[in-house]
């Protein structure tokens, strides 16, 4: 059965091999690799090891990839195997044909004219017409082994020169061509070498078949760089420039205590080569095109986070930007990613000649998850001081983008993380300790127009009862609790930013946001408990709001534990009691977001992290309903 070797790299990279083994064989972690008692043979001592692409038994010798896993563990042909794996990774299998196998034959003979062509260029690289292009290398720092274990060469500025030099080993035009080593002209003709007058680097596929070239130019000309096109060997989209290079190094065994090697991403071929020469040797490159989705997977193959590595101007963070959109629908527990950003005006290779190996150590070493630089990226723009449509925008931002995962999950998780800052960010203390310190009035207040759009009707308080409206009244009771309880402040800021509040109360929930965010919340206790209480309204009258707040708690008439609300609402948890005041005058707003939460809770495998967030808003809707039926 003759199939395309594109197929079947493609089912390789879609089929964890450590999952589809794990199946047969109980595997156990050995630093990035798996182990485990050898299916084939007898053993008590675990020797059989699984890569990241293959497996390999210490003791009888089996070997292979997850083809022929299959092909041995259940006596398959190779043909039954491929489809069997191809059925589970959702592929069709080419149809086997005699043009299947001409293509593959050519496939073939076009990785011997490429071959070829590297023997050529490698030995021009010191031959005088190619003396620019070894100057340039050495200047670069490159030592004459780095130079020839990437295979670094020269094609010449004499137009027809590789023509000439293949011609004699039989080698067509037409076959450069399809080689990607000739121009065509409009109607598919070959019309002049694509390569000539620069510093050839060899493209090599994951097992280190040379399937393409690239090539940078030296002075002024254009393009300064510049790959192969697509062949029947060669797709830009699917390969990394030293993957080869870096799988070997990545999954060598490793002496004990020593580091691990890293999977880092940078932008191109000279920044690879120079890591890899300085120790780094798990660096590779996209070519030419901003990562893409099949270089992510081929990535995650290798690393579960590798690095990637960007410049620290505009350019480098529309790139950050968007791989980070790349790899979000991509994202899984076991795959993530970390980000970089080099110094202003530095790449990996300068970095390293200028501040030497060290400082790259240092950046790797502080390499950020990527929660933390989507955050950065989504905020830019956003000054500290935003004002709630900024504030809001962002967070409508930052939420679209969790909600871009497809794991449930890990979705929840990062919606939580990247909101975790954005609170931290925008509503964090800013202005010294406690709730000392100078702040701007009304920073979350916004103007007073009696209620928030989603409010329900509140009857206003009997005739001579005196004291605030209803409505006023109930969002009074929402910071009386949060005065008494600060340490439920976290799980409800969101919600309670949303309502618009009278001036003095606004600057009263402004208070209390930054005495939570002050992080001083030790030692506090119930409804009642004198000393916390008093702890709060000093802390209060440090911004001179502690006559206004005993004003509000004086009119809430909050009970004590154990008694009973007027209007029937009996001794619960805090926040329950919060939620459901919140929910008399947000009825609305309050019902819809109970529903969607409840359905991402259920959509998301029932996280119970999701549900104590929910449980409380649950408790209070349901005592409004018990109130509203008249049953209590």
């Amino acid at each position: 059965m003759s199939l395309d070797p594109a197929f079947l790299d493609e089912l390789r990279a879609r089929t964890p091999i450590a999952a589809l083994i794990g199946r047969r064989v109980k595997l156990a972690r050995s630093g990035r690799n798996w182990k485990g008692c050898c299916p084939f043979h007898g053993e008590k001592t675990p020797s059989f090891y699984v890569y990241d692409d293959h497996f390999h038994c210490f003791g009888c010798g089996a070997h292979g990839d997850a083809i022929s896993f299959v092909m041995q563990m259940e006596g398959k042909s190779f043909p039954e195997a491929v489809e069997s794996l191809a059925g589970e990774a959702a592929l069709e299998v080419p149809k086997a044909s005699p043009r299947a196998r001409e293509e593959a034959a050519r496939a073939r003979s076009l990785g011997d004219v490429l071959e070829a062509t590297q023997r050529i260029w490698s030995r021009d690289l010191y031959e005088p017409t190619g003396r620019a292009g070894l100057d340039y290398l050495r200047g670069r720092g490159l030592t004459a082994e780095t130079i020839a274990a990437f295979g670094l060469g020269w094609a010449t500025d004499r137009r027809g020169a590789l023509v000439d030099a293949l011609r004699p080993l039989g080698i067509t035009s037409d076959a450069m061509a399809e080689a990607g080593l000739m121009r065509l002209d409009e109607d598919g003709r070959p019309k002049g070498e694509l390569f000539w007058g620069r510093v050839t680097f060899p493209i090599r596929d994951r097992r280190g078949d040379l399937v393409s070239f690239g090539g940078r130019i030296l002075g002024d000309g254009q393009p300064k760089y510049l790959n192969g096109p697509e062949t029947a060997l060669f797709s830009k989209r699917r390969l990394l420039f030293g993957l080869d290079r870096a799988r070997a190094a990545i999954r060598a065994p490793r002496p004990k205590g020593a580091a691990s090697v890293e999977a880092v991403v940078v932008e191109g071929y000279m920044d690879v080569i120079a890591l890899h020469q300085a120790g780094f040797t798990g660096a590779v490159a996209p070519l030419g095109t901003a990562l893409t989705s099949e270089q992510l997977e081929v990535l995650w193959q290798v690393a579960p986070a590798p690095i990637l590595c960007f410049d620290g101007d505009a350019a480098g963070r529309r790139a950050a930007i968007r791989a980070a959109e790349t790899a979000m629908p991509l994202l899984s527990a076991e795959r993530g990613l970390r980000f970089c950003v080099l110094p202003d005006g530095e790449d990996p290779d300068s970095l390293i000649r200028n501040r030497g190996r060290e400082a790259v150590v240092a950046m790797f070493a502080g390499a950020s998850p990527l929660s933390e630089m989507l955050f950065e990226l989504l905020a830019e723009g956003t000054p500290a001081n935003a004002t709630p449509e900024q504030r809001a925008a962002l967070r409508a931002r930052l939420i679209e983008t969790a909600a871009k995962i497809p794991d449930k999950g890990l979705a929840s998780e990062y919606r939580a993380t990247l909101l975790d800052r954005f609170f931290a960010t925008y509503r964090g203390r800013r202005g010294g300790a406690g709730l000392s310190g100078n702040r701007r009035k009304g920073d979350r207040g916004g103007s007073w127009n009696g209620r928030d759009p989603g409010l329900v009707d509140i009857p206003p308080p009997p005739a001579g009862a005196g004291g605030p409206s209803g409505v006023d009244a109930r969002l009074g009771m929402l910071a009386v609790i949060a005065m008494r309880h600060p340490e439920l402040i976290s799980g409800v800021e969101d919600a309670w930013c949303r309502l618009d509040l009278p001036p003095d109360q606004a600057e009263l929930r402004e208070a209390l946001l930054d005495y939570a965010s002050s992080g001083d919340l030790s030692g506090q206790g119930g409804v009642g408990d004198g000393a916390l209480e008093e702890r709060v309204l000093s802390a209060l009258a440090s911004r001179g709001l502690r006559e206004r707040a005993e004003a509000l708690i004086r009119n809430s008439c909050l009970p004590r534990p154990g008694a009973t609300f007027g209007d029937g609402l009996t001794d619960v948890a805090p926040e329950v009691r919060w939620w459901h005041f919140y929910a008399s005058v947000n009825r609305q707003r309050f019902e819809a977001e109970i529903a969607q939460d409840t359905q991402s809770w259920i959509d998301g495998g029932l996280d119970p992290i999701v549900w104590d967030r929910l449980k409380s808003r649950l408790e209070a809707q349901a005592s409004l309903r018990v109130l509203e039926d008249g049953s209590f």
